[in-house]
């Protein structure tokens, strides 16, 4: 296992001002307004996975349909006049129905509750922002009575052992500072944020001696944040660009 100096030193390295060219979070860069940001995040969040190259493409389509005004697009979308601005819209998995109901019961979400950070709330008694992240896809699931099924595939839950990776990743975008996150969002603290963990984190953390679990699902997560929280109890978060770093690029270190 890499001592907590080794890897502060990978984290101070890969989080920097050149990562976000390349990575779905440059969209919300892309934004000077709070509110754009944070809704445009949500879908960069919800679209990253596979080809980066493809994400970036199909964000930069969605922000073409949306005429480049996210939060005005969401908030005010009336399904009977819009849905056909995004009909054929496809990624992976998010067919466009998936699309439109998102859409839908995100602005549905946002006229009940204010912005999207209040959708997610938090309390400053709740251990992590597990919590969070479970009021979030539950709410988006019920806010409307028709909501399809298969939405639920692109809003995963902690109280269905999902890693919720897409959600945590979301989460450290909103509410970490730095040269690479936004630090847009007070209510959730980034000592309450989780690491967000795939396949590819999973591996770089198993290799590194962070995490004994060999299922990336919820437990996973939990080991892996607990972990990181001992190195670090105010920003476990930060581990993520280490575990991410090495996974796309290697270690910058290896021969020094």
């Amino acid at each position: 296992m890499l001592n907590v100096s080794e890897l502060d030193r990978l984290v101070d390295y890969f989080e920097q001002p050149a990562f976000i060219a390349d990575d779905p979070i440059s969209i919300c860069h892309a934004f000077s307004d709070r509110a754009d940001q944070e809704v445009i995040g949500l879908y960069a969040a919800t679209l990253a996975w596979g080809s980066r190259t493809i994400i970036l493409s199909k964000l930069e389509d969605l922000c073409i349909r949306m005429q480049f005004k996210p939060w005005s697009f969401v908030r005010n979308f009336n399904p009977d006049r819009d849905s056909e601005i995004l009909r054929t819209f496809v990624h992976r998995t998010f067919q466009p129905e998936d699309c439109i109901a998102f859409t839908h019961n995100l602005s549905l979400l946002i006229h009940q509750y204010g912005n999207v950070e209040n959708i997610f709330g938090c309390s400053p008694d709740e251990p992590d922002a597990r919590q969070s992240i479970e009021r979030f896809s539950t709410r988006m699931m019920t806010i409307h009575p028709d909501t399809p099924a298969r939405l639920s595939k692109h809003l995963a839950r902690p109280s269905r052992a999902s890693a919720c990776k897409r959600l945590s990743l979301y989460l450290r975008w909103m509410v970490r500072s730095g040269p690479v996150d936004l630090g847009l969002w007070r209510k959730i603290k980034p000592s309450q944020l989780l690491l967000p963990l795939d396949i590819h984190s999973g591996r770089q953390a198993r290799i590194l001696g962070l995490l004994q679990r060999k299922m990336n699902d919820w437990k996973a997560v939990i080991e892996l944040t607990d972990t990181c929280r001992s190195l670090n109890q105010s920003d476990p978060a930060r581990y993520d660009y280490a575990l991410f770093g090495l996974g796309m690029y290697g270690n910058p270190f290896a021969d020094s």
